[in-house]
């Protein structure tokens, strides 16, 4: 097995050891929260105390992830995590845990978590040789199946260990991922490839990213189809509880959880055996329809049957759209520049999740529910087609956001520049391919770094000079 393999999969298991522990946790939080006071509004408040830190600390923790270490920042990262995980542990020992308390361990721990991100989406493509970063890509979506399914581990824990075992579970998850990553030997080309080259200004290197990618059209097209993407469809995703409940149980909404966890699994694992389609732009725009197409079923019928089917459907089309994506973003970016450039990605995407958070609910109280209510004002229109009563409403959101899904891939596809991106852009250098003859080897970690000088690596920054020329013309 490559060693590059060898190590991915090691450093990817001991995170989703723990990112299993802290959406278990998260999950048990915002049930203790709920149960409490029986607001709906400040169980929402904890999803933005979780997302927020991203959205606006992402630029800064790209930044020091191309400046630092990205294995020791991933390293410190995880050790603050773990210590609010502890202080949460003793809080609920001691029986002194409130709502706020909640709020603050949530937004301290998004904090670290997004440093944490940062390092560790900056690393993996670097570990991993470019031909297998489909495949790794889509184990990192399997990894993002698990927040899925967690509620129905979670449940099942709370009845067993209660909130304290569940939360001491991710305490242990910290400290096993930490001694991985300690064992765990890298080369200087992945924790630092950009360690011979003076930063820029921190000011400046804020923005970074976005003047990477607004330079590379093709790839800014990209981000902004990913972040439409995570729209539509987290309008959706926020309300699909909701909508279960309209007509069936809590073990019903328990089961089709599962179900959704189990589809996204599956496409994960297909698509890292697969490695995706080789034409990769095509291939997000063909799944972003497909999922289109799916999302908009879920609105036929008020009936678990349905959603069982095309839930699970729909989510496996996931891992597809956000997993390939994510490859060609990779690969055309080049390694120093890694941290930058995803953790602004992150940003642009994570913006659109906090916009979900912010509209779903009203759009579906005030605006769709009165209208399919019985004789509301589209109930003898769409009401025909998708029935009226409690829960209509988000089925019409569902419709309407499958619809723009439709749209938007054929209108993504049309853009010259995106659809061309692969061919017209250089790859970043590939920090696994054969050294050139008489060049000297990169020393693992502990070493100096010997300069070396590729094909690839001159044609890159060939473009990005031309790109910031560009840029400074009027």
């Amino acid at each position: 097995m490559h060693d590059g393999i060898r190590r991915f999969v090691v450093i990817w298991a001991a995170q989703l050891l723990s990112i299993i522990g802290s959406s278990l946790t998260g999950f048990v939080l915002g049930v203790w929260v709920y149960q409490r006071n029986g607001s709906a509004t400040e169980f929402v408040l904890i999803m933005l105390c979780a997302v927020l830190p991203e959205v606006l600390l992402s630029p800064l923790a790209g930044s020091l992830a191309d400046r630092w270490d990205r294995r020791r920042m991933l390293m410190a990262a995880d050790a603050g995590a773990a210590a609010v995980t502890g202080a949460l542990a003793l809080l609920l020992v001691y029986g002194s845990l409130e709502v706020w308390h909640v709020y603050v361990i949530t937004v301290a721990g998004a904090v670290f978590g997004t440093f944490h991100m940062a390092a560790y989406h900056a690393m993996m493509p670097l570990i991993m040789p470019q031909w297998h970063l489909g495949r790794a890509n889509g184990l990192m979506q399997v990894a993002d199946s698990v927040k899925i399914a967690a509620p129905l581990l979670a449940g099942t824990l709370l009845v067993t260990v209660g909130v304290t075992g569940v939360v001491v579970i991710d305490l242990v998850t910290f400290l096993l991922t930490r001694a991985v990553m300690f064992a765990v030997r890298l080369p200087r080309e992945v924790t630092r490839p950009g360690a011979s080259a003076a930063p820029e200004p921190l000011r400046g290197d804020l923005l970074f990213g976005w003047r990477y990618l607004r330079a590379r059209r093709g790839l800014f097209q990209l981000v902004m189809v990913l972040a439409a993407y995570n729209l539509f469809f987290g309008m959706s995703g926020v309300l699909v509880q909701p909508l279960i409940l309209s007509f069936g149980s809590a073990a019903v909404l328990g089961a089709l959880m599962f179900a959704g966890g189990a589809g996204v699994f599956a496409g994960g694992l297909v698509l890292s055996a697969w490695g995706g389609p080789r034409r990769r732009v095509r291939g997000v725009a063909v799944f972003v329809a497909l999922g289109g197409v799916l999302l908009a079923l879920h609105s036929l019928a008020p009936s678990p049957w349905l959603i069982a089917v095309v839930a699970p459907a729909f989510l496996f089309t996931l891992p597809f759209v956000q997993g390939t994506g994510m490859t060609v973003l990779q690969i055309k970016t080049d390694p120093a520049a890694l941290g930058r450039v995803l953790s602004t990605v992150r940003a642009l995407t994570q913006t659109a999740t906090v916009l979900t958070y912010l509209a779903a609910g009203p759009l579906a109280d005030r605006v769709f529910e009165p209208m399919l209510a019985p004789g509301g004002a589209l109930s003898g229109t769409l009401g025909a087609v998708i029935g009226t009563g409690e829960g209509r409403g988000i089925a019409a959101i569902f419709l309407v956001t499958g619809l723009c899904l439709v749209l938007l891939a054929p209108l993504a596809y049309l853009r010259p520049r995106l659809r061309k991106v692969e061919s017209e852009l250089p790859d970043a250098e590939d920090v696994h391919a054969p050294p050139e003859p008489g060049a000297e080897p990169v020393p693992e970690d502990g070493g100096e770094a010997t300069p070396r000088t590729t094909p690839g690596t001159d044609v890159a920054r060939a473009a990005q000079g031309d790109s910031d020329a560009a840029l400074s013309r009027p």
